[in-house]
């Protein structure tokens, strides 16, 4: 990527949907999901000269700087960093969320809420096929335990 307007078009494209990926993966956490894919899109254009495909590179920064946030030990007590706006249900959903792994997290967003193509999912997340499908077997096992519903 040699040009900023290539930069800026890579934002546009992929910056909405990988929030909303991260998001999902940190379990409701905005202000961790905000600094996460600030510093992906950072550290992106900051290596784009050794950068083969953006978009894949982008995503695997991202769930790699939030999987080390997560397994950080928290600096203040149990603070909820969800809005106190969203309804009991997606508060629930944000809850089942946590409680899976995050490659489930990665896969089942990526693959149920951005209606990803299984191959795509691994693509962006840097692994095969056959691992994004375990990861949403059991994703899905997981939240239907949680939440009472069906493994759909």
């Amino acid at each position: 990527m040699d040009e900023e307007h290539g930069f800026d078009e890579l934002y546009r494209k992929a910056g909405p949907r990988l929030w909303r990926a991260v998001l999902a993966y940190t379990g409701g956490r905005r202000e961790l999901t905000d600094d996460v894919v600030a510093e992906a899109f950072a550290r992106t254009l900051e290596r784009a000269s050794s950068v083969r495909s953006f978009e894949p590179y982008l995503y695997r920064i991202a769930f790699r700087l939030a999987a080390s946030e997560l397994r950080r030990a928290p600096t203040v007590a149990d603070v909820p960093d969800v809005a106190g706006t969203f309804d009991p249900e997606v508060s629930e959903l944000f809850g089942a969320l946590r409680a899976l792994s995050p490659g489930q997290r990665a896969a089942v967003f990526l693959r149920y809420q951005a209606d990803l193509p299984v191959a795509e999912v691994a693509r962006l997340m840097g692994t095969s096929s056959a691992v994004v499908r375990v990861h949403l077997m059991r994703g899905r096992r997981r939240l239907a335990e949680l939440l009472g519903g069906e493994d759909d």
